[in-house]
């Protein structure tokens, strides 16, 4: 019997506005073998693949393996901090996706126990790439969605993360309701005073 691995990662670390997301993904067996063989070349860092080739593969991943999506939002993550917002996901995906062994992208568990980190794990190991793009087209998908509530922030581009058009964009408009008010940026700090 294979050993079934949970790969888990986020997007949304960074980003100044919108939520954190966090993936877990296994692959599940069909007649012996995982219904993703066929696609398993494809799988990669989100990051590297292309909007289009993230969202083929964000269908397949769907309909081939059990997956549990988490959003933290922002307010979440100004009153109790970035760490409790991962920590919390990652317990979410723990207790909801059953396997044998959960590999983390990176280099920290944030004390969730019986979770191993993989450095540039989206890039290595097939379920963490796939939780890879779960996690970050589901984030865009998120930002393209609520971007029309937000037309002076120029989110269908940018997607809330911390771009030069998006710091002028801040100055000019302030924050909004779905900003990171405790991320503290020098190129912003004359206008918090």
């Amino acid at each position: 019997m294979a050993v079934e691995i949970c790969g888990i990662d986020e997007a949304g670390r960074g980003p100044i506005a919108g939520p954190l997301v966090v993936a877990g993904c296994v692959f599940e067996m069909e007649n012996g073998k995982w219904k993703m063989e066929n696609y398993l070349e494809a799988l990669n860092d989100s990051k590297k693949l292309s909007a289009k080739k993230r969202e083929e593969l964000f269908e397949i991943i769907k309909k081939t393996c059990k997956y549990h999506i988490v959003f933290v939002d922002n307010k979440t993550i100004d009153e109790k901090g970035l760490s409790y917002a991962i920590n919390y996901a990652l317990n979410e995906i723990k207790n909801t996706l059953k396997a044998d062994r959960y590999l983390f992208d990176g280099n920290s568990n944030f004390g969730v126990e019986g979770i191993q980190t993989v450095i540039k794990g989206d890039s290595k190991i097939k379920q963490i790439s796939a939780a890879s793009i779960l996690a970050k087209v589901s984030r865009d998908k998120y930002m393209l969605e609520i971007a029309d509530k937000y037309p002076m922030y120029s989110f269908k581009k940018h997607k809330g993360y911390i771009t030069k058009a998006h710091i002028e964009e801040i100055k000019k408009n302030g924050f909004s309701d779905i900003h990171r008010k405790s991320y503290k940026l020098k190129a912003l700090e004359p206008t918090l005073f």
